[in-house]
């Protein structure tokens, strides 16, 4: 699987529709979970791992290629941070936060 380019087929999409990219490039395993734990301060590599539960390091080094390559995720002094496009996606994930906490309230209890 390659990086996911708009234009170009990707799981789901012959025709490379913009959102079917994104969908592709967000549902490769931990790739959301990667943007997430970059929300706050920028974290090596090492770092980034050990937040993720310790992922493999060829799967956090093949999303973070991938997310680099979208522009989500930089690569400074201090180590991996979002990008200001990053920033922008992971606002999206606010409402989806907020409801997934009303959810869990609701349905489950409240959460731990």
């Amino acid at each position: 699987m390659g990086i996911p380019r708009p234009g170009e087929p990707v799981r789901g999409s012959s025709t490379g529709q913009p959102i079917m990219v994104l969908l592709d490039l967000l549902g490769r395993r931990w790739a959301l979970r990667v943007i997430w734990e970059l929300r706050g301060a920028a974290q090596t590599f090492r770092q980034l791992q050990s937040s993720c539960d310790g992922m493999s390091s060829s799967v956090l080094s093949a999303r973070l290629d991938e997310l680099r390559a979208a522009d989500v995720v930089g690569l400074g002094a201090s180590g991996y941070h979002l990008t200001g496009e990053g920033r922008e996606l992971l606002a999206l994930f606010e409402p989806l936060d907020a409801w997934a906490r009303r959810w869990a309230e609701r349905d489950h209890g409240s959460p731990s």
